[in-house]
């Protein structure tokens, strides 16, 4: 399976790249097996996302998928922001090479990363539980088979 416009398209043209200084969360998350390293930086106003950036190191369908997983949150609410899955994400990308979905893992775990840190920063309560998983080694039995 090669890649899709979509993942072309956000690969060439991605959303979104950049830093937010003094962000109001950042997270950052890597795969040592493939290299990708991925930072999504948040502003938020009022409990809801106002900004957000991204900057990646890696492969096409990691840029990619960055791009979109920040395109999907931007302008809803923090908690809202959490039911982001990378499923979601590359439904939005109209599908990924199987050999590529653990990008879309690492995507989602960049952004629960980000706003683990935000309620840290802000000393919002949370339950653990919403962020059981994030950081381990291996995304790749994370994914979420159909």
């Amino acid at each position: 399976m090669g890649y899709s416009e979509k993942v072309m398209d956000h690969f060439i043209n991605p959303r979104n790249v950049g830093e937010i200084e003094n962000a109001d969360g950042i997270g950052e998350v890597g795969n040592a097996r493939c290299g990708d390293i991925m930072k999504v930086y948040l502003k938020v106003d009022d409990g809801v996302l106002t900004d957000v950036k991204f900057k990646t190191f890696g492969c096409a369908s990691a840029i990619a998928t960055s791009s979109m997983a920040t395109e999907l949150i931007k302008g809803k609410p923090v908690a809202q922001v959490l039911e982001l899955t990378n499923r979601a994400v590359v439904e939005a990308l109209d599908g990924l090479p199987p050999v590529k979905l653990h990008c879309s893992v690492l995507a989602e775990e960049a952004v629960k990363a980000a706003v683990k840190d935000y309620y840290d920063r802000s000393g919002i309560a949370y339950d653990p539980a919403l962020f059981a998983g994030l950081g381990e080694e291996d995304p790749h039995g994370a994914i979420e088979e159909e």
